[in-house]
């Protein structure tokens, strides 16, 4: 089968990439490479099964070029980070709304047999029940939530309307290997990393009590394969948690850092963290309920936080990211 990947050279479309080739499935990545590496998918160039297309998903002719002869799309091209939301909304709305909806409409008529597309924990907004349950959400939070909610009516108004089977997974904090450590709105766990390895203090946004469902890599690639593999009728045009569901707090997070990379270094154990203001648009806790996800699909998370943690660590230690 052929299989498109939208964002396939960022942290989680590359290591998609990576799995569906192992698999022996012809592969296209389309990437604008605005927060994508070419360093991602460098292995694959040589590999007669890969396509790689340079392109915008804001273009639709890109997207219909994109979705030619393809049998299933994983989008997981967009604009992340609630932070980077807030500071320009306009373009977040552009690439996560309008960029989707390209999408969503070039697969349409293509006649591409589902439509895989990542959600966002966010959606969950000022919901303060705890676990996450698909079925009850909050107000958003921040544009970048919006955009994220948006992507899952549109999604289901085509299914309704077109007749597309389309699955939305709502990732809860993911991490592991190939996460950028470098830029403005880096995440948490390899930002860390990587204050660590340079001898600087972390930085936590509040207390350190907050807390996340931290999902590793692993568990999302999982996820996505099942989303697009499942004959299950009831499984399909929904929505589900894709998480490990247990909940950590930023200062146990630290712990674990702390642990693993002494090892590499034993100075980073006295290394002490800095604190500053709540993050403007974050929810407190986090944590999900994948007993949908493992009902309907047949999901069974392989990795906790600790466990990931372990193998995110000897990563990027391995690729020298300082």
């Amino acid at each position: 089968m052929t299989i498109l990947v939208t964002g396939g050279a960022g942290f989680i479309g590359s290591n998609l990439c990576e799995t569906l080739l192992n698999k022996g499935c012809s592969v296209v990545c389309l990437d604008n490479f605005s927060t994508g590496h070419r360093y991602n998918i460098e292995p694959f160039l040589e590999n007669p099964a890969f396509q790689l297309i340079e392109g915008d998903i804001r273009e639709l002719e890109t997207c219909r070029k994109a979705v030619e002869g393809v049998d299933y799309v994983f989008h997981e091209a967009a604009l992340g980070s609630v932070p980077r939301s807030i500071n320009d909304p306009i373009t977040s709305n552009e690439v996560n709304v309008s960029g989707f909806l390209h999408m969503l409409v070039a697969a349409r008529d293509a006649g591409v047999k589902r439509f895989v597309y990542a959600a966002s924990s966010s959606t969950y907004g000022d919901s303060a029940s705890l676990p996450k349950i698909e079925d009850v959400i909050g107000r958003p939070l921040s544009p970048y939530a919006i955009t994220k909610y948006v992507n899952e009516l549109y999604a289901d108004v085509f299914s309704r309307t077109y007749g597309m089977e389309c699955i939305g997974l709502r990732y809860f904090n993911v991490f592991g290997r190939r996460q950028d450590p470098n830029g403005a709105y880096a995440a948490v766990i390899p930002l860390f990393v990587k204050k660590f390895l340079q001898h600087e203090s972390p930085r936590i946004n509040g207390t350190g009590e907050y807390s996340r469902d931290f999902t590793y890599i692993d568990n999302v690639v999982q996820m996505n394969l099942l989303a697009m593999t499942t004959t299950n009728p009831e499984a399909v045009n929904t929505v589900y948690n894709t998480a490990y569901g247990e909940r950590n707090t930023l200062l146990q997070l630290i712990d674990y850092l702390k642990e693993f990379l002494s090892e590499h270094d034993p100075a980073i154990a006295d290394i002490k963290v800095e604190y500053g203001p709540e993050r403007v648009g974050d929810i407190p806790h986090s944590l999900a309920s994948v007993e949908k996800a493992k009902r309907l699909l047949g999901y069974e998370p392989t990795h906790s936080l600790r466990e990931g943690l372990r193998e995110a660590v000897s990563y990027y230690i391995q690729k020298r990211i300082v």
